[in-house]
């Protein structure tokens, strides 16, 4: 499968792409194609990432040019110090339209704090055959990055993001396949803000087609 990473900024330390959905950040068994070696080859050297996107979600993210700048960005992705924004579009509705989802995550055997910020931009109603469904879009921040904690989060709040077949609502996604011919996750990471001495850097992308065209 060939991709075409799209590059939003370069400079001497870090490369800032646009991911498309479907491919992962990192190779390893049973996966077929990687941005660490995709756009390695498309930049032609060795690149570092300093975080990760699921495989399904596509959107912004933060590649390092050598080990010194690697080590740089995963300390301030660590420390907090880059704000990380995503959409995501849901099936359900959320209680309140802006809050703060704080439920520990179990990973790799042990429990861990995971802080998600979240504010409702849209609803709007479906009717497919017999179910009238509310669809959400959803802006979110992470104040702590787990695995999967927007998934998980936003499940846990019977609002799970539409084509989440991991932790989602598996009859739903089916009915939204066969009736919206949706197959890719309804989730991207869409915006980040970076401090920096002079002042703050914004990188900002549209929607991906995916999504846009549910909300339209």
């Amino acid at each position: 499968m060939m991709h075409n990473i799209n590059i939003i900024h370069e400079d001497s330390e870090i490369y800032i792409i646009n991911k498309p959905a479907g491919i992962a950040s990192q190779g390893g068994e049973k996966v077929t194609s990687s941005i660490d070696t995709v756009f390695a080859e498309q930049v032609g050297q060795k690149i570092y990432l300093v975080h990760r996107l699921d495989k399904d979600t596509s959107g912004l993210m933060i590649i390092a040019k050598n080990p010194t700048s690697a080590n740089k960005w995963t300390k301030l992705i660590s420390s907090k110090s880059v704000k990380k924004e995503y959409l995501a579009i849901c099936v359900g509705s959320l209680k309140n339209k802006q809050g703060i989802i704080k439920e520990d995550l179990i990973q790799h055997g042990a429990q861990k704090q995971a802080i998600t910020h979240y504010s409702v931009e849209k609803e709007w109603n479906v009717q497919i055959e017999e179910e009238n469904l509310t669809f959400s879009l959803v802006r979110l921040i992470l104040e702590t990055g787990r695995m999967h904690q927007i998934r998980i989060h936003l499940a846990k709040q019977n609002c799970p993001i539409i084509a989440d077949d991991q932790h989602g609502n598996f009859k739903l996604n089916k009915l939204l396949k066969k009736h919206l011919k949706i197959k890719k996750l309804m989730l991207a990471a869409v915006k980040l803000t970076i401090p920096n001495p002079k002042n703050t850097d914004i990188y900002q992308i549209q929607l991906p087609e995916h999504m846009a065209d549910l909300i339209h």
